[in-house]
Protein backbone atom coordinates (compact mmCIF):
# COMPACT_ATOMS: atom_id res chain seq x y z
CA UNK A 1 0.00 0.00 0.00
CA UNK A 2 3.18 1.93 0.80
CA UNK A 3 3.43 3.04 -3.14
CA UNK A 4 0.24 3.07 -4.05
CA UNK A 5 -0.26 5.78 -7.14
CA UNK A 6 -4.06 7.38 -7.38
CA UNK A 7 -5.12 6.10 -10.76
CA UNK A 8 -7.70 9.41 -11.34
CA UNK A 9 -6.75 13.25 -10.36
CA UNK A 10 -8.33 14.80 -6.98
CA UNK A 11 -11.84 16.03 -7.49
CA UNK A 12 -10.34 19.56 -8.40
CA UNK A 13 -13.77 21.39 -8.48
CA UNK A 14 -14.31 19.78 -4.78
CA UNK A 15 -13.83 23.60 -3.05
CA UNK A 16 -12.03 21.80 0.11
CA UNK A 17 -10.17 19.52 -1.86
CA UNK A 18 -9.41 22.69 -3.79
CA UNK A 19 -8.34 24.77 -0.84
CA UNK A 20 -6.14 22.10 0.69
CA UNK A 21 -3.96 21.75 -2.69
CA UNK A 22 -3.58 25.40 -2.28
CA UNK A 23 -2.00 24.95 0.98
CA UNK A 24 1.55 26.24 0.96
CA UNK A 25 2.10 28.07 -2.33
CA UNK A 26 -29.12 40.04 11.01
CA UNK A 27 -30.10 38.35 11.38
CA UNK A 28 -32.20 36.26 13.10
CA UNK A 29 -34.08 36.38 16.26
CA UNK A 30 -32.81 34.90 19.11
CA UNK A 31 -34.53 31.67 20.11
CA UNK A 32 -34.01 30.65 24.01
CA UNK A 33 -30.67 31.66 23.96
CA UNK A 34 -28.42 29.63 26.81
CA UNK A 35 -26.15 32.32 28.89
CA UNK A 36 -22.66 33.35 27.17
CA UNK A 37 -19.92 32.14 29.17
CA UNK A 38 -18.89 34.28 31.93
CA UNK A 39 -16.02 36.28 31.47
CA UNK A 40 -14.71 35.29 35.26
CA UNK A 41 -12.04 32.58 35.86
CA UNK A 42 -10.45 33.45 32.55
CA UNK A 43 -6.71 32.24 31.48
CA UNK A 44 -3.54 33.82 30.34
CA UNK A 45 -2.47 33.63 26.82
CA UNK A 46 0.33 31.15 28.59
CA UNK A 47 -2.50 29.03 30.54
CA UNK A 48 -4.46 28.71 27.12
CA UNK A 49 -1.44 27.59 25.82
CA UNK A 50 -0.36 24.86 28.38
CA UNK A 51 -3.97 23.70 28.18
CA UNK A 52 -3.70 23.37 24.27
CA UNK A 53 -1.06 21.20 24.82
CA UNK A 54 -2.50 18.85 27.42
CA UNK A 55 -5.68 18.54 25.49
CA UNK A 56 -6.93 15.91 22.66
CA UNK A 57 -6.84 18.40 20.14
CA UNK A 58 -9.61 17.77 17.06
CA UNK A 59 -10.36 20.08 13.89
CA UNK A 60 -13.33 17.81 12.25
CA UNK A 61 -12.54 19.23 8.85
CA UNK A 62 -8.71 19.78 7.39
CA UNK A 63 -5.97 17.57 5.86
CA UNK A 64 -2.18 17.37 5.52
CA UNK A 65 -0.73 18.89 2.10
CA UNK A 66 -2.08 16.09 -0.22
CA UNK A 67 -0.11 14.71 -3.63
CA UNK A 68 -0.63 12.32 -6.04
CA UNK A 69 1.13 9.65 -4.28
CA UNK A 70 0.87 8.83 -0.70
CA UNK A 71 4.72 9.80 0.52
CA UNK A 72 4.08 13.41 1.44
CA UNK A 73 6.39 16.33 1.28
CA UNK A 74 8.73 17.19 3.97
CA UNK A 75 6.94 20.42 4.65
CA UNK A 76 3.75 18.47 4.96
CA UNK A 77 4.58 16.37 7.32
CA UNK A 78 6.47 19.29 9.13
CA UNK A 79 3.45 20.92 9.73
CA UNK A 80 0.73 18.23 10.42
CA UNK A 81 3.87 17.19 13.22
CA UNK A 82 3.96 20.79 14.34
CA UNK A 83 0.33 21.73 14.24
CA UNK A 84 -0.04 19.80 17.81
CA UNK A 85 -3.18 18.08 16.83
CA UNK A 86 -4.46 15.02 17.90
CA UNK A 87 -7.16 14.08 15.37
CA UNK A 88 -8.69 15.55 12.08
CA UNK A 89 -11.83 14.69 10.09
CA UNK A 90 -10.56 14.33 6.65
CA UNK A 91 -13.02 14.81 3.58
CA UNK A 92 -12.05 11.73 1.59
CA UNK A 93 -12.93 11.75 -2.37
CA UNK A 94 -14.49 14.83 -3.12
CA UNK A 95 -18.21 15.90 -3.14
CA UNK A 96 -19.20 13.30 -5.92
CA UNK A 97 -17.39 10.38 -6.63
CA UNK A 98 -18.65 6.81 -7.97
CA UNK A 99 -18.31 3.84 -5.81
CA UNK A 100 -15.12 3.11 -7.27
CA UNK A 101 -12.92 6.19 -7.04
CA UNK A 102 -14.67 6.47 -3.33
CA UNK A 103 -12.75 3.29 -2.70
CA UNK A 104 -9.79 4.03 -4.03
CA UNK A 105 -9.84 7.82 -2.43
CA UNK A 106 -9.74 5.80 0.93
CA UNK A 107 -7.01 2.93 -0.29
CA UNK A 108 -5.14 6.34 -0.95
CA UNK A 109 -5.53 7.25 3.01
CA UNK A 110 -4.65 4.59 4.51
CA UNK A 111 -1.65 4.65 2.00
CA UNK A 112 -0.89 8.04 3.57
CA UNK A 113 -1.27 5.83 7.44
CA UNK A 114 1.19 3.21 6.10
CA UNK A 115 3.96 5.13 4.45
CA UNK A 116 4.06 7.41 7.51
CA UNK A 117 3.61 5.65 10.46
CA UNK A 118 5.77 7.81 12.99
CA UNK A 119 3.27 10.55 11.97
CA UNK A 120 -0.44 9.15 11.17
CA UNK A 121 -2.39 6.42 12.67
CA UNK A 122 -6.20 5.82 11.00
CA UNK A 123 -9.07 6.56 13.38
CA UNK A 124 -11.26 3.29 13.56
CA UNK A 125 -12.38 3.39 17.12
CA UNK A 126 -12.62 6.24 19.70
CA UNK A 127 -9.80 4.92 21.64
CA UNK A 128 -7.81 5.71 18.37
CA UNK A 129 -8.14 8.86 19.65
CA UNK A 130 -6.85 8.48 23.15
CA UNK A 131 -3.96 6.23 21.09
CA UNK A 132 -2.63 9.01 18.74
CA UNK A 133 -2.33 11.36 21.90
CA UNK A 134 -0.23 9.04 23.70
CA UNK A 135 2.06 8.49 20.52
CA UNK A 136 2.00 11.83 19.55
CA UNK A 137 0.48 11.28 15.97
CA UNK A 138 -2.30 12.68 13.84
CA UNK A 139 -5.31 10.72 13.51
CA UNK A 140 -6.96 10.45 10.36
CA UNK A 141 -10.67 10.09 10.61
CA UNK A 142 -12.15 9.47 6.93
CA UNK A 143 -15.44 11.17 6.69
CA UNK A 144 -17.61 11.48 3.09
CA UNK A 145 -18.65 14.77 1.98
CA UNK A 146 -22.00 13.45 0.07
CA UNK A 147 -23.49 10.69 -0.92
CA UNK A 148 -23.02 9.77 -4.22
CA UNK A 149 -21.09 6.89 -3.99
CA UNK A 150 -24.11 4.73 -2.39
CA UNK A 151 -26.00 5.72 -5.02
CA UNK A 152 -29.57 4.15 -3.91
CA UNK A 153 -27.88 0.91 -2.14
CA UNK A 154 -28.28 1.39 1.77
CA UNK A 155 -25.86 -1.57 2.06
CA UNK A 156 -23.01 0.09 1.39
CA UNK A 157 -23.22 2.20 3.91
CA UNK A 158 -21.64 -1.19 5.72
CA UNK A 159 -19.08 -1.46 3.11
CA UNK A 160 -17.77 2.28 3.85
CA UNK A 161 -18.02 1.81 7.48
CA UNK A 162 -15.84 -1.34 7.25
CA UNK A 163 -13.55 0.44 4.89
CA UNK A 164 -12.84 2.69 7.97
CA UNK A 165 -15.35 6.04 7.03
CA UNK A 166 -16.72 6.99 10.35
CA UNK A 167 -18.66 10.47 9.61
CA UNK A 168 -21.04 11.14 5.95
CA UNK A 169 -22.70 13.87 5.31
CA UNK A 170 -26.18 13.58 4.05
CA UNK A 171 -25.71 15.77 0.83
CA UNK A 172 -22.93 18.47 -0.82
CA UNK A 173 -24.68 21.79 -1.77
CA UNK A 174 -27.47 20.12 -4.42
CA UNK A 175 -30.40 17.46 -4.00
CA UNK A 176 -29.09 14.27 -3.66
CA UNK A 177 -31.63 11.24 -3.43
CA UNK A 178 -30.89 11.67 0.39
CA UNK A 179 -32.14 15.35 0.71
CA UNK A 180 -31.75 18.57 -0.21
CA UNK A 181 -28.18 20.83 -0.32
CA UNK A 182 -27.93 24.20 1.27
CA UNK A 183 -28.27 25.81 -2.72
CA UNK A 184 -30.96 23.82 -3.31
CA UNK A 185 -34.11 26.61 -3.63
CA UNK A 186 -36.73 24.07 -3.60
CA UNK A 187 -35.59 23.12 -0.04
CA UNK A 188 -37.62 19.74 0.18
CA UNK A 189 -35.90 18.28 3.47
CA UNK A 190 -34.90 14.55 4.20
CA UNK A 191 -36.30 12.03 1.59
CA UNK A 192 -37.11 9.00 2.31
CA UNK A 193 -33.91 7.00 1.59
CA UNK A 194 -32.27 9.81 3.58
CA UNK A 195 -34.35 8.77 6.74
CA UNK A 196 -33.55 5.03 6.13
CA UNK A 197 -29.98 6.03 5.83
CA UNK A 198 -29.73 7.96 9.27
CA UNK A 199 -31.05 5.13 11.09
CA UNK A 200 -28.58 2.73 9.58
CA UNK A 201 -25.63 5.05 10.03
CA UNK A 202 -26.73 5.56 13.64
CA UNK A 203 -26.98 1.62 14.00
CA UNK A 204 -23.36 1.52 12.32
CA UNK A 205 -22.24 4.19 14.31
CA UNK A 206 -20.96 6.40 11.69
CA UNK A 207 -21.60 10.22 12.30
CA UNK A 208 -24.48 12.27 10.51
CA UNK A 209 -22.68 15.17 9.21
CA UNK A 210 -25.07 18.14 8.10
CA UNK A 211 -22.36 20.57 6.97
CA UNK A 212 -23.75 21.27 3.72
CA UNK A 213 -27.69 20.15 3.78
CA UNK A 214 -30.68 22.46 3.39
CA UNK A 215 -32.32 24.47 6.19
CA UNK A 216 -35.25 21.54 6.10
CA UNK A 217 -32.76 18.74 5.57
CA UNK A 218 -31.04 19.60 8.40
CA UNK A 219 -33.83 19.82 10.91
CA UNK A 220 -35.42 16.76 9.96
CA UNK A 221 -32.31 14.76 9.95
CA UNK A 222 -31.42 15.96 13.39
CA UNK A 223 -35.52 14.84 14.13
CA UNK A 224 -34.73 11.60 12.87
CA UNK A 225 -31.50 10.71 14.20
CA UNK A 226 -31.61 8.67 17.28
CA UNK A 227 -27.97 10.12 17.88
CA UNK A 228 -26.29 13.18 18.43
CA UNK A 229 -25.33 14.93 14.65
CA UNK A 230 -22.70 16.55 13.43
CA UNK A 231 -22.53 19.66 11.96
CA UNK A 232 -18.28 19.20 10.80
CA UNK A 233 -17.74 22.53 9.52
CA UNK A 234 -19.84 25.40 9.12
CA UNK A 235 -20.77 29.22 10.43
CA UNK A 236 -23.90 31.34 12.24
CA UNK A 237 -25.97 32.78 10.37
CA UNK A 238 -27.28 35.49 12.32
CA UNK A 239 -23.83 36.64 11.90
CA UNK A 240 -23.62 36.30 7.93
CA UNK A 241 -26.19 35.22 5.85
CA UNK A 242 -24.62 32.69 3.46
CA UNK A 243 -26.37 29.62 2.36
CA UNK A 244 -23.59 27.63 3.77
CA UNK A 245 -24.40 29.09 7.41
CA UNK A 246 -26.93 27.59 9.87
CA UNK A 247 -29.77 29.85 11.53
CA UNK A 248 -30.13 29.58 15.47
CA UNK A 249 -33.22 27.02 15.32
CA UNK A 250 -31.00 24.60 13.50
CA UNK A 251 -27.98 25.35 15.97
CA UNK A 252 -30.10 24.90 18.94
CA UNK A 253 -32.09 21.55 17.77
CA UNK A 254 -28.35 20.20 17.21
CA UNK A 255 -27.34 21.21 20.93
CA UNK A 256 -30.13 19.89 21.97
CA UNK A 257 -30.03 16.43 20.90
CA UNK A 258 -25.96 16.17 21.96
CA UNK A 259 -24.26 17.45 18.98
CA UNK A 260 -21.45 19.55 17.62
CA UNK A 261 -20.94 22.45 15.59
CA UNK A 262 -17.55 22.82 13.53
CA UNK A 263 -16.56 26.94 13.31
CA UNK A 264 -14.80 27.04 9.75
CA UNK A 265 -12.51 29.53 9.07
CA UNK A 266 -13.58 30.38 5.66
CA UNK A 267 -14.54 33.79 3.50
CA UNK A 268 -18.36 32.37 4.42
CA UNK A 269 -17.96 33.83 8.19
CA UNK A 270 -18.30 37.38 6.34
CA UNK A 271 -16.01 40.44 5.91
CA UNK A 272 -14.76 42.42 3.27
CA UNK A 273 -15.49 41.55 -0.33
CA UNK A 274 -12.13 40.22 -1.79
CA UNK A 275 -10.48 39.64 1.22
CA UNK A 276 -10.08 36.69 3.54
CA UNK A 277 -12.22 36.64 7.52
CA UNK A 278 -10.35 38.40 10.05
CA UNK A 279 -9.70 36.48 13.72
CA UNK A 280 -11.84 38.72 15.04
CA UNK A 281 -15.32 37.77 12.37
CA UNK A 282 -14.16 34.15 13.33
CA UNK A 283 -14.61 34.54 16.95
CA UNK A 284 -17.89 36.44 16.67
CA UNK A 285 -19.32 32.97 14.95
CA UNK A 286 -17.71 30.75 18.05
CA UNK A 287 -18.77 33.35 20.21
CA UNK A 288 -22.31 33.69 18.80
CA UNK A 289 -22.41 29.98 18.63
CA UNK A 290 -21.61 29.60 22.50
CA UNK A 291 -24.42 31.48 22.86
CA UNK A 292 -26.66 29.95 21.47
CA UNK A 293 -25.68 26.09 21.69
CA UNK A 294 -24.03 26.15 25.02
CA UNK A 295 -19.97 25.87 25.61
CA UNK A 296 -20.54 21.56 25.15
CA UNK A 297 -21.58 21.83 21.44
CA UNK A 298 -19.06 23.94 19.51
CA UNK A 299 -15.63 23.18 18.03
CA UNK A 300 -14.05 23.70 15.03
CA UNK A 301 -14.16 22.42 11.50
CA UNK A 302 -11.82 24.88 9.65
CA UNK A 303 -12.17 23.43 6.32
CA UNK A 304 -8.82 24.60 4.86
CA UNK A 305 -5.68 22.72 4.72
CA UNK A 306 -2.55 22.12 7.77
CA UNK A 307 -0.02 24.10 6.14
CA UNK A 308 -0.32 27.80 5.60
CA UNK A 309 -1.92 29.45 2.58
CA UNK A 310 0.81 31.92 0.37
CA UNK A 311 -1.25 34.56 -0.82
CA UNK A 312 0.04 35.10 -4.14
CA UNK A 313 -1.19 36.67 -6.95
CA UNK A 314 -1.41 33.03 -8.52
CA UNK A 315 -3.12 31.99 -5.48
CA UNK A 316 -5.73 34.61 -6.02
CA UNK A 317 -6.43 33.68 -9.79
CA UNK A 318 -6.44 30.14 -9.12
CA UNK A 319 -9.31 30.21 -6.96
CA UNK A 320 -10.87 32.94 -8.89
CA UNK A 321 -11.04 30.40 -11.70
CA UNK A 322 -12.16 27.36 -10.04
CA UNK A 323 -14.84 29.28 -8.27
CA UNK A 324 -16.33 30.63 -11.52
CA UNK A 325 -16.23 26.66 -13.12
CA UNK A 326 -17.81 25.86 -9.91
CA UNK A 327 -20.17 28.19 -10.31
CA UNK A 328 -21.17 27.07 -13.85
CA UNK A 329 -21.52 23.57 -12.26
CA UNK A 330 -23.89 24.63 -10.06
CA UNK A 331 -22.29 23.90 -6.67
CA UNK A 332 -20.23 26.93 -5.82
CA UNK A 333 -21.38 29.04 -3.17
CA UNK A 334 -21.31 32.57 -2.78
CA UNK A 335 -17.61 33.83 -1.67
CA UNK A 336 -15.87 31.32 -2.94
CA UNK A 337 -13.37 33.65 -5.06
CA UNK A 338 -12.34 35.04 -2.14
CA UNK A 339 -9.02 33.78 -0.21
CA UNK A 340 -9.77 30.84 2.13
CA UNK A 341 -7.63 31.20 5.73
CA UNK A 342 -7.29 34.05 8.22
CA UNK A 343 -4.69 35.75 8.13
CA UNK A 344 -3.72 35.80 12.18
CA UNK A 345 -3.83 32.01 12.25
CA UNK A 346 -2.44 31.13 9.19
CA UNK A 347 -0.07 28.58 10.47
CA UNK A 348 -0.55 24.85 11.57
CA UNK A 349 -1.20 25.67 15.00
CA UNK A 350 -4.03 27.90 14.27
CA UNK A 351 -6.21 26.09 16.85
CA UNK A 352 -3.51 27.27 19.24
CA UNK A 353 -3.98 30.55 17.83
CA UNK A 354 -8.26 30.34 18.69
CA UNK A 355 -7.33 29.21 22.20
CA UNK A 356 -4.82 32.23 22.69
CA UNK A 357 -7.61 34.77 21.48
CA UNK A 358 -10.52 33.00 23.07
CA UNK A 359 -8.18 33.77 26.55
CA UNK A 360 -8.01 37.04 25.88
CA UNK A 361 -11.67 37.64 25.57
CA UNK A 362 -11.98 36.22 29.26
CA UNK A 363 -13.33 32.45 28.33
CA UNK A 364 -12.48 29.91 30.96
CA UNK A 365 -9.89 26.61 29.94
CA UNK A 366 -12.67 24.24 30.22
CA UNK A 367 -15.12 26.07 27.33
CA UNK A 368 -11.23 27.02 25.47
CA UNK A 369 -10.37 22.99 25.77
CA UNK A 370 -14.45 21.74 24.73
CA UNK A 371 -13.84 24.51 21.59
CA UNK A 372 -10.07 23.08 20.39
CA UNK A 373 -11.16 19.62 20.22
CA UNK A 374 -13.15 18.37 23.69
CA UNK A 375 -16.62 18.28 22.15
CA UNK A 376 -15.83 16.67 18.86
CA UNK A 377 -14.09 14.11 21.06
CA UNK A 378 -17.32 13.59 23.79
CA UNK A 379 -19.90 13.91 20.55
CA UNK A 380 -17.67 11.16 18.38
CA UNK A 381 -17.83 8.70 21.50
CA UNK A 382 -21.35 9.28 21.84
CA UNK A 383 -21.78 8.01 18.09
CA UNK A 384 -19.02 5.04 18.07
CA UNK A 385 -19.28 4.06 21.27
CA UNK A 386 -16.54 4.46 23.81
CA UNK A 387 -14.06 1.26 22.32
Amino acid sequence: MADLQLKAPRQVMDRRQFTIALAGISCLPHLGLRNAPAAQGGVTPDQARDVYRRSVIIDCNTAPALGDTVRLSPGALEDAARSGMTAIRVSVAGAAPSFEYAVGEIAYFIGVAEAHPKHFILVRRHSDIDRAKREAKLGLILGFEGTTMLGSDLSRLEVFQRLGVRTMQLTYNSRSLFGDGCLEPGNAGLSNLGRDAVIQMNALGVAVDLSHCGARTTSEAIAASAKPVLISHGGCRAIYRHPRNKDDRELKAMADRGGVIGIFLLPFLGGEPGSPPTEGILLRHVEHALNVCGADHVGIGSDIGISPVSDTPEYRKMIENVAATRKRLGVGAPDEDRPAYVPELNHPRRLEGIAVALAKRGHTSSVIEKVIGGNFYRVLRDIWGSA
